[in-house]
């Protein structure tokens, strides 16, 4: 494993156990989110670093019983957090990274991804491998409950012209990894950029 892999397992296993009490009030924004990707009853859909796997049940409904809903976590211990809070119930938990997804090609119509973003080690080559698992005009959701300016805040720090989220950068990141940005919302209240998978 590489250290970037070691750093974010690191991260997220001291986070994991508490991780759902110290952000009670995300629901809402992500089925909002979710909502977003117009998900139809049978649609397959992942949850890229799925975390404690707030997304799941939304991804669910959307998809109906027919749907297939996988969430994919590099850290066992989110993982864990997820079957405990019965998640496992509304999708599938995969330990992956999702720099190397054990999926087929095409096999996806969309991925949703919450705070992912800024845990990637190589950007461009893993939002090419979240393309490589969408079918052709597939989407995927870039989500953060809160927008660019309140989560830094929030971590004390600014926003610097090279972050990955700012419109302009994430729209060139996106376009060179095969995908094309269609919307892009940064609020306070959330962060939502969605794209569709170019052929």
């Amino acid at each position: 494993m590489s250290d970037d892999h070691t750093q974010v397992q690191e991260f997220f296993t001291a986070r994991a156990a508490d991780w759902d009490s110290r952000f009670p009030d995300d629901g809402p924004a992500y089925r909002a989110a979710v909502a977003e990707l117009r998900l139809t009853p049978g649609s397959s859909v992942l949850d890229a670093g799925c975390g404690t796997g707030r997304a799941l049940p939304a991804l669910r409904d959307a998809v109906g019983p027919s749907g297939v809903v996988l969430g994919a976590d590099l850290t066992p211990a989110m993982l864990e957090a997820a079957t405990r809070a019965g998640r496992d119930r509304d999708g599938q938990l995969l330990l992956a990274d999702v720099a190397h997804l054990p999926l087929r090609a095409r096999s996806l119509d969309a991925v949703f991804a919450a705070g992912l973003i800024a845990h990637l080690p190589d950007p461009a080559e893993n939002l090419e491998e979240l393309r490589r698992v969408v079918r052709p005009g597939g989407l995927l959701a870039l989500f953060h409950p809160i927008g660019r300016a309140a989560l830094a805040a929030r971590q004390g720090r600014q926003i610097t012209p090279d972050d990955l989220r700012a419109e302009a950068n994430l729209r060139r990141l996106l376009a060179a990894s095969g995908w094309l940005m269609t919307s892009y919302v940064d609020e306070d209240a959330r962060f939502l950029a969605l794209a569709v998978r170019q052929d």
